[in-house]
């Protein structure tokens, strides 16, 4: 059984999207909520946040600590032993499926690092055969500091480039992208926004 790791922000993480709070919220939790349905036969999952609202669909919450996305995982990542092979999955993903997840797993070498690049050169989800290989690179061309990293520790790199968690959602445009692929919940947080709105 695989750890899962999802970092979530919350609606501070969405503020490109060009709803009212509250609505931005309700879109943020429910692309947690299909993330979190995709992980669920995967393994332990642990949803590391200082959202108070996620803690009543998330089987196990982790303080956020604070500094950022890199220390977020670092604090959920402590709890997994050594041996656990592990997914660090972005909230945000909401075409996620737990198909997508498996062929993440399947693509993490035996004693290295798996990586799903978003179009923007950061990363929006790591395979880690063990959670000690982490470290904090998280920002713009995340995914190159990733190969790096793995290459000065002297282990293997794969590039898994599966859409659905390739494709994570910031902007309008991003949700007009995904749309037709997007998760039930956040189907159902889409349907009442436009239902909402004028």
């Amino acid at each position: 059984m695989a750890g899962v790791v999802v970092p979530y922000r919350g609606q501070r993480g969405k503020s490109r999207l060009s709803f009212p709070d509250a609505q931005r919220a309700e879109l943020a939790l429910a692309m947690l909520e299909d993330v979190l349905a995709a992980a669920s036969d995967l393994g332990r999952v642990v949803v590391v946040t200082a959202d108070p609202h996620a803690a009543a669909v998330v089987p196990e919450v982790v303080a956020d600590p604070g500094g950022g996305q890199g220390a977020a995982v670092e604090a959920a990542l402590a709890l997994l032993p050594p041996d656990t092979l592990t997914l660090v999955v972005n909230a945000d993903l909401p075409c996620a499926t737990l198909e997508d997840l498996h062929a993440l797993a399947v693509a993490t070498p035996r004693d290295g690092l798996a990586l799903v690049r978003a179009r923007d050169g950061t990363t929006n989800a790591l395979g880690l055969s063990s959670p000690t290989l982490f470290e904090p690179l998280y920002g713009p061309a995340s995914a190159r500091r990733f190969r790096r990293h793995a290459a000065q520790l002297g282990l293997p790199c794969s590039d898994a480039c599966l859409p659905n968690l390739v494709d994570d959602v910031d902007t309008p445009e991003d949700l007009e992208l995904v749309e037709a692929r997007v998760g039930r919940q956040t189907r159902t947080a889409l349907e009442a926004l436009r239902v909402a709105a004028p």
